[in-house]
């Protein structure tokens, strides 16, 4: 060995006919940062020419050693049991030839595992789907922290992390325990790992990734053989092996632990595929898994999911057909049953009554709230009868079931396909046919699907759309697992030549899936070889540059050398993301005055929020720098991009979007740190501003000198906040009532917003999020409904159990009409609390993370303890006692409330947007 006789590590790499992906799977290691490792090549008897690469590889490197079996074993675990008999080093890993290893993945474990001296670690796994070359976790809530567990029964839920190859083990463990592979059976890593969790008194398990799972489109293996029966069979063995073995140690309070595992992992997989299995086959598994189904503890069933419990509970009892149907629901919490019986004021699956009490258990929906969801929370299912083709045009027949009655009268249907931006969308009419049930049928001309100029390769799945009494909703489409293919040769333009295949998705719910490939004159372009692609590439380098942001800088300076025009201003809210905040109501007091200024306002996303009469443009294009560079005025609450100089004649209005909790500006330590060529950028884009509106003297305390900002400041407060000081004029009862309307909310239920603001370091992921909303649910839904506002940068989807008590907020784009509708709110450290002040309503604070947060990299103005108008909430049953008692909370922080208004409200009258506009345009309507 290179460095030492002894290696740190020895990594054990299975293989059989697999010559071509063998190197790779080596060289994964050979790059590791441990430099130190051998590698074991064990070889379980291949016919290919594996043998020669293998040892072409053992030549090349002195850490490769290559191992042959003397005949095939047909599984991992012979191969893998050689390699720990000839294992050199005090740890053990295991690879599979089609996978790698990051390249920290054998330092850092083995850095973690000699500084706990646990018998092995575990850390995370990336699957890479090659297919799509995307990527997922395996099970990434088990890895979000790096811990030592005393034992499994501290922390049974590793049970789910049933692989070897994402550890490394002490080798010394394993011989110690006589641990090995069990062969003959398939599914040998989980007697293994169930084992090796059960035989260990320390385990350490790591937050990052240390194993590549590498999926084909078209791999053939165990786990991919799901359709056999004998899959199914050996599944259900290995799960009796290891009951067996829990009896055997002593063990045996483990089971109900890996009962839950099985049902949750292993039998939820054969559950999901019901749906793409004939009768026959749905028939005979259900022969070989329902003895060991009904070996299974009540307890343990109950901890699924309802989705879970009434397949499994159909399966059972023998109605097969229906579990299959059932089924599709995994996943995919807004699809109905087919039929709902009621019987005694209570909802159970199916079109019939209860049999007896197992029946009445098993099926029973009262959780689903069904008859308390409106149309974007609730469940419908949309299925195809009938699917045929005559040239381009998809003849589809649908059935809609509706069994709470969603849909009511005037509702409007289409199916839509989109292949790239823009969908085709085709009206449907629902005929309603049985109770609860619609029939309607569409033609989708595919030849109508636009592409785009040089057509697609993509698959597609058309969808469902409903628009009923305001609400919108989007479903799936479920097609026939059986449904014959269908092809067709469409030409969308001179040259754009595409071949399709319609079929029924085999996998997931099993939706209607319509792909295209390019052919012709687009398709001819690839194959040309090198000097194809070096001038696709030099073509496309030019046009980044063309069409990037080069090209926007270019053509904007050129244009803003041209004289302005002085009745054109720009305007842009949150970046573009609707008509919203103080520029909303600026542009509002313009157009009450009537004065000569043609505004063009800037979108990003979704247009629906803007009135029908204002001008748009995309912000980025080339016709918003043209607009920007001719405009006299720029109104905007976020910061205009650096992109962008402000042209000789321009003036600046910047409103922002808040007052400030959080540390801003050049208080950020990361700016604070930053390059100069970076703070000098942040410089020149706040040295743009002409004025800034303020709200409070506390803003021109912290936010001003944490920009150094130069402008003139109008202390006016902000012009958004007028409804809000005014919010009982008839005006804004008016939006209030027009809101909650829009959301369904009950006329007996009172409103709680909640409108937590993001974490730095957990952007996009609901982290934010931070209330047990179905811990709250039995507390308050009685009585409130809470309105969820996620911040732009955070996400949030209400889980239809929980749609009787929740809305999702995120529609509207000015958050004042929410905060108009509610009756109180809870935030947590969101600038949203200044503004709500203005209404004198309830603030109630959830911030369990309270400690983290103020300690983070950022750091606050405040201590949120000194400064509260509201309590500080940090858990479900103080929650839910806050708002039974409003009155209550405030009074008691009544003081604190008007301090709170005195410091952060001192500017606000209900006049501010007449303020700005006499401060800012006064004079400058001129032509």
């Amino acid at each position: 060995m290179p460095t030492s006789d002894v290696p740190d590590v020895s990594v054990v790499v299975i293989v059989y006919n697999d010559e071509e992906r063998l190197p790779r799977a080596v060289r994964s290691l050979l790059d590791q940062t441990l430099n130190n490792l051998e590698v074991i090549i064990a070889d379980d008897c291949s016919t290919d020419g594996t043998e020669r690469v293998a040892r072409a590889l053992e030549a090349s490197d002195p850490r490769v050693r290559y191992v042959r079996l003397e005949q095939n074993s047909g599984g991992c675990s012979a191969p893998r049991n050689r390699g720990i008999a000839v294992a050199r080093a005090p740890y053990v890993m295991f690879l599979d030839s089609d996978d790698e290893l990051p390249r920290h993945a054998c330092k850092s474990m083995l850095l973690v595992a000699e500084e706990t001296g646990v018998d092995f670690v575990t850390g995370e796994v990336t699957r890479l789907f090659e297919e799509s070359n995307t990527t997922g976790l395996w099970y990434p809530h088990l890895f979000t922290e790096r811990r030592v567990v005393e034992g499994i029964a501290e922390a049974p839920e590793y049970f789910f992390d049933h692989l070897s190859t994402n550890k490394l083990y002490r080798i010394g463990f394993i011989r110690d325990n006589e641990l090995t592979f069990p062969e003959g059976i398939h599914y040998e890593d989980q007697l293994f790992s169930a084992q090796a969790y059960t035989l260990a008194e320390t385990f350490a398990v790591v937050p990052w990734s240390i194993y590549t799972w590498r999926l084909a489109p078209e791999s053939v293996s165990i786990s991919s053989s799901r359709h056999k029966i004998q899959n199914v069979r050996d599944r259900i063995g290995v799960a009796r092996l290891i009951d067996a073995w829990f009896e055997e140690r002593g063990h045996a309070e483990l089971r109900a632990e890996k009962d839950y595992k099985f049902l949750r992992h292993d039998f939820r997989l054969y559950l999901g595929d019901l749906p793409f299995r004939d009768a026959d086959w749905v028939a005979e598994f259900a022969e070989v898994v329902n003895p060991y189904l009904a070996e299974i503890s009540d307890e343990t069933y109950a901890r699924l999911s309802r989705e879970e419990r009434i397949c499994i509970h159909l399966l059972r009892t023998g109605r097969l057909e229906e579990a299959s149907v059932a089924a599709r629901q995994f996943g995919r919490p807004q699809l109905a049953p087919r039929a709902v019986t009621e019987v005694d004021g209570v909802a159970y699956w199916g079109a019939v009554a209860p049999a007896d009490d197992a029946d009445r258990s098993e099926l029973d929906l009262s959780e689903w709230h069904l008859h308390d969801q409106i149309l974007s929370s609730g469940r419908l299912r949309h299925e195809l009868t009938s699917v045929s083709m005559l040239g381009p045009v998809l003849r589809l027949e649908i059935r809609t079931y509706d069994p709470i009655g969603l849909i009511t009268e005037g509702a409007q249907a289409s199916v839509k396909l989109a292949a790239h931006k823009t969908p085709l969308s085709v009206p449907l009419t629902l005929v309603p046919d049985v109770e609860g049930q619609y029939v309607s049928k569409a033609e989708l001309d595919l030849s109508r699907v636009p592409v785009g100029k040089v057509g697609v390769a993509t698959r597609r799945h058309p969808v469902v759309a409903l628009e009923c009494d305001g609400a919108r909703r989007t479903d799936i489409l479920l097609a026939k697992h059986d449904q014959p293919d269908y092809r067709a040769t469409v030409t969308y333009h001179k040259f754009g030549i595409h071949h399709l295949r319609i079929q029924a998705e085999q996998k997931g719910a099993g939706r209607l899936e319509v792909t295209w490939q390019r052919s012709g004159v687009l398709k001819s372009l690839e194959p040309l070889g090198p000097y194809a692609r070096k001038t696709k590439a030099k073509v496309g380098k030019v046009r980044k540059i063309l069409a990037g942001n080069e090209g926007k800088a270019t053509a904007y300076d050129t244009i803003s050398k041209l004289p302005r025009k002085r009745s054109l201003a720009v305007f842009e809210a949150i970046e573009g993301r609707g008509y919203a905040d103080s520029p909303r109501y600026i542009y509002e007091e313009l157009k009450r005055r009537n004065l000569p200024i043609d505004v063009v306002w800037s979108y990003s996303g979704n247009r629906s929020s803007f009135p029908d009469d204002v001008t748009l443009v995309k912000r980025g294009s080339f016709a918003y720098g043209r607009a920007l560079a001719r405009a006299t005025y720029w109104v905007d609450s976020h910061n205009l991009p650096y992109l962008y100089p402000k042209p000789k004649g321009t003036r600046y209005l910047q409103t922002w979007h808040g007052q400030t909790f959080k540390a801003m500006g050049f208080d950020v330590p990361s700016l604070r740190g930053a390059s100069e060529m970076e703070k000098g950028r942040f410089r020149a884009a706040v040295g743009r501003w002409d004025a800034l509106v303020c709200p409070s003297s506390e803003f021109e305390r912290t936010f001003v000198p944490a920009f150094e900002v130069q402008a003139d400041l109008i202390r006016s407060g902000y012009p958004r906040n007028d409804v809000l000081v005014r919010w009982a004029e008839p005006e804004q009862q008016a939006k209030a009532a027009a809101t909650r309307q829009a959301l369904g909310i009950p006329a007996d239920r009172k409103v709680l917003l909640y409108a937590p603001t993001f974490r730095d370091a957990a952007r996009r992921t609901g982290q934010s999020i931070r209330v047990d909303f179905e811990e709250l649910a039995p507390h308050l839904s009685d009585e409130w409904v809470v309105v969820v506002r996620a911040h732009p940068y955070d996400r949030f989807k209400v889980d239809p159990e929980l749609g009787h008590f929740l809305r999702d907020g995120s529609s509207f784009a000015d958050i004042n009409d929410l905060m108009l509708a509610s009756d109180a709110v809870l935030t947590d450290y969101s600038s949203l609390m200044f503004d709500y002040a203005n209404t004198g309503r309830p603030i109630l604070l959830y911030t369990d993370d309270y400690e983290a947060y103020k300690g983070g990299d950022r750091g606050t103005y405040y201590d949120l303890e000194d400064i509260a108008p509201g309590p500080m909430l940090t858990t479900t049953e103080d929650l839910a006692a806050a708002v039974r008692d409003l009155e209550g909370v405030q009074e008691r922080h009544a003081q604190r409330y008007a301090r709170f208004q005195e410091m952060f409200c001192s500017y606000e009258t209900g006049h501010a947007s007449k303020l700005v506009v006499d401060a800012f345009f006064e004079g400058g309507t001129d032509d």
